[in-house]
């Protein structure tokens, strides 16, 4: 017979996972895989000790992956593009002008902006960052400036365009679980979203025009790279289309999958007949990454990457994630965490801090940008309702930590997907993505004061035929 959790039971495997964590990640060195694995462990432990068999737990797992499989393949296609752009001299081509163009004295703020333009057009950060991204960690190590920062203005202008953009696929689930409509959504996050990126650009002038980040192009460094980039690839202005065309495909609302799918093997097909690749080298490439030794240290670690290959770390930590969120739901742990939680909530204030810090506790423990969405968005919706505050609050506070916020996690599948593909640890740019601090913070302040929370009455008047919501 099945028991409901108690809080204890339901916090050992949040526990474990976060104590392995730290021990993995300062001590052993081993990443965020095993960790996972002994969250998943105790999480199933403690089913089972409650009354759950083994075949019911297994298809929690199954059940929570099952609902990352999408991103699976995005995540592998994404890998396809950013080695087919390389090959193709699309990325080396941004980099090239980029070069010649961006100016220190403006270089950071820019990046968090063209970023973020580009990620609200596209929809992913994903793609953001592995792209557009890319190329401006490049230009930043010529023109001087410490990667982590590159790093952080990168992200928080990737994780800027995921929230807004109406074809993010985050920005679709979060009003979805807590009941309003997207466009309701996207409006009512202008008022934390807008003020924080407009803050965070400020920001990154300040620190990139301090000295303090390493500013301080070295003009021999940049024509180094620059003949090289010559040396390797055929550099022409036409290849800047390519990541035009994706942003067209993305507008016209064209399913992720098979745009990204599309933009990848046309990549591919550049390379050959730009850069005079073959076929089979084109497709080892896509499976395995682009490789070249051009004796220049900053240039090789910026190409030499990509391929399908490169991604399944990041799809492994997804996957196990995920079967870990799928126990923690349907066993009802994260409920249990948070009952008591929220019948202390008795204000909007005290509601939306509590929404944020159990969207971080899912962020904590799964690591995952739709668990840390949909577990406290499903919790919560009713709390909303009951208080009479509009729930668009909600998808707004879940996307603030959810979608944003889980950048803060060291181990997160955001986080650890950046610092593979930017080359920089997640230590580095955290610090820098004020982005990804200021978000959070800002609900916090709107739900203690009141501002831009709007209030709802859900009690239908029987007599109401239309269905109108009394105000």
């Amino acid at each position: 017979m099945k028991r409901e959790l108690t809080i204890g039971m339901s916090v050992i495997p949040i526990l474990a996972l976060i104590i392995s964590a730290a021990l993995s990640i300062f001590i052993w060195k081993a990443g965020m895989h095993f960790p996972l694995m002994i969250g998943v462990i105790f999480a199933a432990f403690v089913a089972k000790r409650s009354g759950w068999d083994w075949d019911e737990i297994q298809n929690m797992m199954v059940r929570g992956v099952s609902r990352a499989l999408p991103a699976v393949f995005i995540l592998l296609i994404i890998g396809m593009i950013v080695g087919s752009w390389i090959a193709s001299g699309v990325i080396p081509t941004i980099i090239y002008y980029g070069l010649s163009i961006l100016k220190p004295e403006l270089f950071v703020p820019l990046v968090a902006l063209i970023t973020g333009i580009v990620s609200v057009t596209l929809g992913s950060s994903f793609t953001s960052i592995a792209t557009i991204g890319l190329a401006f960690m490049v230009i930043g190590e010529g023109l001087g400036f410490t990667p982590g920062l590159v790093a952080g203005a990168v992200i928080s202008g990737a994780y800027f365009g995921d929230k807004l953009s109406p074809v993010s696929d985050t920005t679709n689930i979060a009003p979805a679980m807590a009941e309003t409509d997207l466009f309701s959504h996207i409006k009512h996050m202008l008022w934390d979203t807008l003020p924080a990126f407009f803050v965070s650009i400020i920001l990154y002038w300040i620190v990139s025009n301090s000295g303090a980040v390493g500013a301080g192009a070295d003009a021999n460094v940049i024509d180094t790279i620059k003949t090289g980039l010559n040396n390797i690839f055929t550099i022409h202005p036409l290849l800047l289309f390519m990541p035009i065309l994706t942003i067209i495909l993305m507008v016209l609302r064209t399913p992720a999958i098979p745009a990204l799918m599309g933009v990848s093997l046309l990549g591919g097909l550049l390379a050959i007949f730009v850069q005079g690749s073959t076929v089979s080298s084109i497709i080892q490439i896509m499976t395995s990454g682009f490789t070249v030794d051009s004796g220049i240290k900053a240039l090789d670690s910026l190409l030499n990457r990509g391929g399908m290959m490169s991604m399944l770390g990041t799809v492994a930590l997804l996957i196990i994630a995920t079967a870990l969120g799928g126990i923690l739901e349907e066993t009802g742990s994260f409920e249990v965490l948070t009952r008591k939680m929220m019948a202390k909530v008795n204000s909007a204030g005290t509601l939306i801090s509590s929404t944020i810090l159990s969207t971080f506790v899912v962020a904590f423990a799964s690591g995952a940008q739709f668990l840390a969405i949909i577990l406290p968005a499903r919790t919560f919706v009713n709390k909303y309702k009951d208080m009479g505050i509009d729930t668009k609050n909600l998808s707004r506070c879940v996307e603030a930590a959810g979608t944003v916020g889980i950048n803060l996690v060291p181990w997160g599948v955001p986080a650890v997907f950046a610092a593979s593909i930017l080359s920089v640890s997640p230590g580095e740019f955290i610090p820098y993505s004020f982005f990804v601090f200021l978000v959070p913070l800002i609900n916090i302040v709107f739900g203690f004061t009141g501002w831009t929370i709007s209030k709802k009455n859900y009690n239908h008047d029987s007599n109401n035929k239309k269905g109108e919501i009394t105000l």
